[in-house]
Formats: structure tokens, sequence, C-alpha cells
């Protein structure tokens, strides 16, 4: 017994030291895994604290946006800007007359986008003649301040008057073959600036304008009538019944507008939107005039028939009143109480064609 006593205090003390031992490599486990989870969180953090150091730098460094200040008389929620006319259509497209829009807001706003517009005129045959009058009244009217091509699409190519234009402002000129009708012009110039939409315009301008060949601008003609799509109503036809305008009635004609149809009466000589839109447009309606001289028939209007039936079925976007589309000759063409009630709310004419006919 007396020799057992030294073996067990032997064997408790070696125990006691493993377990120590033990201890001591829990320890030491606990604090190195301790060590590698602490120590990336630190770096996480030290990278947050030194990323929103940098972002504070960098915003230190950020200038000021100066914005243009704008002064102009509040809207009235509770006051009609004009009273005497139709300001929206049905579809609610503007319907753009003097007193309705304000152009210092429009400028900032599509000069921001540095917008360029295109100006399609048809200067064959005989109205060649009228090209230089149109061009030197568009430098005086005519979207100043912005980027304009003037694309002019002539059998004469070498009667084109040269004028001096406006810095940004550059003319085009694109030849066309001379055709001996005015039917087959009419046909063909849809197709051409179809064309030309397609293959060149898009990648040079953001908006087309196809005008008449046969007009001046007289008043200012700038970007309040720009829109995705937009057509000019006719002023010998405003305010009257769908009945009294001069459709193409005849089902055999792919311009056919039934009796019981129509909105207004759009004039052919000024119309125009987006160049996608515009393609569009030209290309619908030279195909329907192609079917309807396969089938040997001519819409009463031609072209601007065919323009009524599109624009019929897919709205403009914005509608230009008669102020832009006007003729001294309309007097002898309409009686003396229409040309008053016309003359009592055109308070500005934009643009008047010349010519003897309103529809030649």
């Amino acid at each position: 017994m007396a020799q057992l006593l030294p073996i067990l205090a032997g064997t408790q003390r070696c125990c006691s030291l493993r377990r120590v031992t033990f201890l001591l490599l829990i320890a030491l486990a606990l604090a190195f895994f301790g060590y590698c989870y602490l120590k990336p969180r630190a770096q996480k953090l030290e990278n947050i604290q030194a990323g929103a150091s940098v972002a504070v730098r960098e915003r230190h460094d950020l200038q000021d946006v100066n914005l243009p200040r704008m002064v102009y008389p509040q809207p009235q929620v509770l006051a009609l800007p004009r009273e005497d006319v139709l300001l929206v259509t049905p579809w609610l497209a503007p319907i753009i007359w003097e007193g309705t829009f304000n152009i210092d807001i429009l400028n900032e706003w599509f000069r921001l986008q540095n917008t360029t517009i295109g100006l399609t005129v048809f200067a064959v045959k005989k109205n060649i003649i009228y090209l230089k009058q149109l061009l030197e009244t568009a430098e005086r009217h005519f979207m100043v301040g912005y980027k304009v091509n003037y694309y002019i699409f002539t059998d004469r190519p070498d009667h084109v008057p040269r004028i001096p234009l406006q810095n940004g402002r550059q003319m085009v000129i694109l030849k066309v073959q001379s055709y001996s009708s005015w039917r087959d012009i009419s046909l063909h110039s849809m197709e051409v600036i179809s064309n030309f939409s397609e293959q060149r315009f898009h990648r040079e301008v953001d908006y087309l304008v196809c005008a008449d060949g046969k007009m001046k601008f007289t008043e200012h003609v700038g970007v309040e009538i720009l829109a995705s799509l937009f057509g000019t109503l006719h002023p010998g036809f405003y305010g009257l019944s769908r009945n009294n305008f001069p459709y193409e009635r005849r089902p055999q004609s792919q311009a056919q507008i039934p009796e019981d149809e129509g909105d207004f009466y759009y004039t052919g000589a000024l119309f125009g939107g987006s160049v996608p839109e515009v393609h569009r447009l030209t290309k619908a309606c030279y195909q329907a005039m192609m079917v309807d001289k396969n089938s040997d028939i001519d819409a009463v209007w031609l072209e601007e028939s065919h323009l009524n039936k599109y624009l019929l079925y897919h709205k403009p976007s914005k509608v230009l009143s008669p102020e832009y589309m006007w003729n001294k000759q309309l007097l002898g063409y309409w009686g003396a109480e229409q040309v008053n009630r016309l003359l009592r709310i055109v308070t500005r004419i934009r643009l008047n064609v010349l010519g003897n006919s309103f529809q030649e």
C-alpha cells in the first residue's frame, strides 16, 4: 500500500499536466481561428473606410452644375391660353396656335438634345423658280439657331440658287428624275423621301420637315412644330364637317375614307416628324399609290389624299394650325364669312403658299 501512494501521486501529476497542455492547445487554436476570422473583417472595414474617404474626396472634387436661369410667367391652371380655337385633339395631341407655347422653354429643351432638323423640298420642272425665295425666307424664320440640312430634290441641279447660310446649316442637292406628269412627280416624291430616310437621313438629322417647294416663310417657324409625327390643318377646310372634306371616297382607291370617318383635313404641303416615322408614312403612301396606279386610278388629290388616309389611322402626336399653311388666294376660293372667321383666329401667318391655286 505504501508503495502505491507514490505511483498514484505521479499519475495525478501527469494527468494534470496533460490537462493543462490540452487546455493550452485549445486556447491557442481558438486564438488562431479567431485571428483568421477577425482579420478579414478588419480588412473589409478598413477597405470600407478607405472607400468612404475616397468617395468623400471625390465628392469634394465635384463641381456645381450651373443651369441657365429661366424667368417666365407661371402657367395659369384655370385659364386657357386660347378660348377661340380647339387646342387639343380627342387623342390628346396639342394643336399649335400662337399663344399656346413658350418658345424659350422649348428652345432650352431641344438645344440640350443638340437637335438637327432636315427640311426636304422638291424643286422640279418650273417650280425651281420658287426655291430662292423659300431658302432666303427659311434662313430668316425657320429653326433659327439650330443645325439645319436643306435637302433639295431637283431635276435641275445647275439652277439651284446659292445663298449664304447661317453657321451649322448646309444645302444638300439631290438629283431626281424628271417626270413628264405631276402625277408621277407626286407618286415618286413619297418614294424618294422614303428611300433617303432609310438610307441616309437617319444618320444626319433627328427630325424631317417635308415642305412644298412653292411657299415662303413669313414668320417664326421653330421647334414648337417638332414631334414624332405631325400634320398641318388645311386652312380651306378648318372648322367644316367631315362631309365637306375632299377625301377620296371611291372604294376602288387605297386612299378611300368612308363618309362616317375623318378627324381633320390635312394639307400635303407640310408634314413631318422623326426620321423613322416619316419613313413609315412615306413608304405606306407610296405603296398605296402604286396599288392605285396598277388599278389605273388616281386619288382625287394624289399624295395629299393618301396622307389624309394615313393620318386618320396613324394619329399624329402634334397638329399644326392653319397659321403654318396659308394662301392669299384663299379669298377667291371661299366665301367671305369663312374667310373672315379664319382671319379672326389666325393671328400670325407663318407660311404662305405661292402660285395660282391652293392645291396645284
